[in-house]
């Protein structure tokens, strides 16, 4: 890989990298250990680790679309972006403000983003759909831990 494309590959990933680490920063992501863990809730430690990798493989699979020259590429990454977005603001609903319900319901518009994302750069390259896929199944589990953690709050 010649230092042109690993530069433009390392900006890919560096860019929800780095949004994924300010939100995290911000919003004291690291208060999860001390609330209530549903059935089936990981350890603490493995979110940070578990994004970390999500958003090499979301930067990743961006970095393939942005290559191709298919006709749909701006479109794609125009949601891509989008759901960057979205998922920049759900660690505030959840973690900074404690709304768990709204913060349920905002995951449920990323999911769906994601799911979007999916389905337009699984049309561009198959491999970029594959690596947006896992992160789609992580936030599906992501929903559901929040989703009981909601119900909790409210009991």
């Amino acid at each position: 890989m010649n230092v042109k494309i690993f530069r433009s590959w390392a900006i890919a990933v560096a860019i929800p990298l780095g949004l994924g680490a300010l939100a995290g920063f911000i919003t004291g992501a690291g208060r999860y250990e001390t609330m209530y863990h549903p059935p089936l809730s990981p350890p603490a430690w493995l979110f940070p680790v578990a994004w970390s990798l999500l958003y090499v493989l979301m930067g990743t699979a961006s970095w393939l679309v942005w290559r191709n020259n298919s006709k749909y590429r701006d479109g794609a990454l125009k949601i891509y972006a989008m759901q960057l977005m979205v998922n920049l603001i759900w660690p505030f609903l959840f973690f900074s403000w404690g709304a768990y319900l709204m913060a349920f319901l905002w995951i449920l518009l990323l999911g769906y983003l994601i799911y979007w994302t999916w389905k337009d750069f699984s049309q561009i390259d198959t491999r970029a759909g594959s690596l947006i896929f896992i992160y789609f199944l992580w936030v599906i589990y992501a929903g559901y831990l929040n989703l009981v953690i909601a119900i909790h709050s409210l009991i």
